[in-house]
């Protein structure tokens, strides 16, 4: 299984695990009420031009998340180039499917969610071709650029710890500390709860630290 192409904000570690009855929620939940007024309004114009099947909205949809969306895919599958795919089909099938938007979530959360189910296929399809071709050696994901200041060793020892977590554990994380999501937006972008958001978020972190601290003995100088 290829690495997976990060691009972390390495500045921002990974926070401690909640102490039994601390809160869990992050700091930047309590943005949530000063954010809400401009993006709903540019969720509701997005959605409603869409629907009209008018090309500039689906333009601006992809200049406000088109960024985002491939960060997300890229580090989901791997590689940029299936992260390419992903987002183009992803588009399609927004165009395809836009008279089934509901508005029952924010229609930005409603394309992360075709995006998110979009990388699951093309994973299970990945995996059905090696499984006819077992002797074909799955091309390694191109190298992606790394954010500065961000010691390589690091890198690779949390990539290599992200692959241990479960899919759900996974995409929690990477929704939330990558890609910024607030817990409301994950639990309908996965449809889960807010409340299984936020405590898979808790066990992905208690898991990534259990594998990324030193042991005990080497934080002790190696004392014996």
């Amino acid at each position: 299984m290829g690495s997976v192409g990060l691009t972390l904000p390495w500045g921002n570690r990974i926070s401690a695990v909640a102490g039994q009855g601390a809160p869990r929620v992050e700091p930047s939940e309590t943005e949530e009420p000063n954010r809400t007024r401009d993006t709903v309004r540019e969720d509701a114009a997005l959605a409603a031009g869409c629907l009209a099947g008018e090309v500039r909205a689906y333009e601006r949809l992809y200049q406000l998340q088109g960024a985002r969306m491939k960060n997300l895919a890229r580090n989901l599958l791997g590689s940029p180039t299936d992260a390419e795919d992903a987002v183009q089909d992803t588009f399609l099938k927004i165009q395809r499917g836009i008279k089934g938007f509901r508005g029952q979530s924010s229609f930005v959360t409603w394309a992360f969610r075709i995006l998110v189910n979009t990388c699951h296929d093309l994973k299970r399809g990945r995996l059905r071709r090696k499984e006819q071709a077992p002797n074909d050696a799955e091309a390694a994901p191109t190298p992606e650029p790394r954010a500065p200041g961000a010691h390589p060793s690091l890198r690779m020892a949390l990539e290599r710890a992200l692959i241990t977590l479960t899919r759900q554990q996974r995409e929690v994380f990477l929704l939330y500390e990558v890609e910024g999501f607030r817990h409301a937006e994950i639990a309908a972008l996965l449809e889960i709860s807010e409340t299984a958001s936020k405590n898979t978020l808790f066990q992905a972190k208690k898991n990534l630290r259990s594998m990324l601290e030193p042991p005990r003995s080497a934080k002790a100088g190696g004392v014996r």
